[in-house]
C-alpha cells in the first residue's frame, strides 16, 4: 500500500535507498511480546535511525499508538498474549488516523500458509522470522516507500 503526504500528514515516507540520516524522522511501532526479538529490531532499525516504539501486546494498540506524534509502520507479531496480531490489526484499520499507515506480520510461523492469512486479513507485508539481518534494513526501506514486502526469509 503506497502512502501519500495526504495520508500521512507529517512528512511523506522516504524513497528506497536512501540513508539512515532521512530516516531519522521515522517512527516504527513494533508489537511483539518476545523482548530479544525485540532487541534486535530495535537495533536494526537504529542502525537505520529510525526511532521506534514498542508494545508487547496487541491489547489496546490503538491507544497506545494514539499517544505517538508521528506513526509510519507497525510491525506486528502475529503470537501475541491477551490479544493476537489480527486481532490488533483489525482494531487499527478500524482508527480513522491508522488506516493507511503500513502494517506487516512479523512471524516465526514463516509458512506460504500464514503468509496467505496475514494477505486475505489485509496486512500490507510479511516478514518471516528469525530476521535476517543483512536483509531487514533493505526490507523496511522498500516497505517505508511504499512497496509491499512479502518474506518467509
Amino acid at each position: 500500500m503506497n502512502t501519500t503526504s495526504n495520508q500521512n500528514p507529517q512528512k511523506p515516507a522516504p524513497a528506497a535507498g536512501t540513508t539512515g540520516s532521512l530516516l531519522k524522522d521515522v517512527t516504527v511501532l513494533v508489537v511483539e511480546d518476545n523482548v530479544s526479538n525485540f532487541v534486535l529490531i530495535a537495533r536494526m532499525l537504529g542502525f537505520l535511525g529510525i526511532h521506534c516504539e514498542w508494545k508487547t501486546s496487541g491489547y489496546e494498540v490503538v491507544e497506545f499508538a494514539d499517544t505517538l506524534p508521528r506513526l509510519d509502520l507497525i510491525l506486528m507479531d502475529i503470537r501475541l498474549p491477551y490479544e493476537d496480531g489480527y486481532s490488533a490489526f483489525n482494531k487499527i484499520r478500524q482508527s480513522e488516523r491508522f488506516k493507511n499507515v503500513p502494517v506487516v506480520a512479523v512471524t516465526a510461523e514463516a509458512s506460504l500458509e500464514q503468509m496467505n492469512k496475514a494477505r486475505k486479513a489485509g496486512f500490507d507485508g510479511f516478514l518471516g522470522k528469525p530476521l535476517d539481518p543483512d536483509r531487514f534494513p533493505d526490507q523496511i526501506q522498500r516497505i517505508l516507500a511504499g512497496e509491499p514486502v512479502w518474506e518467509m526469509d
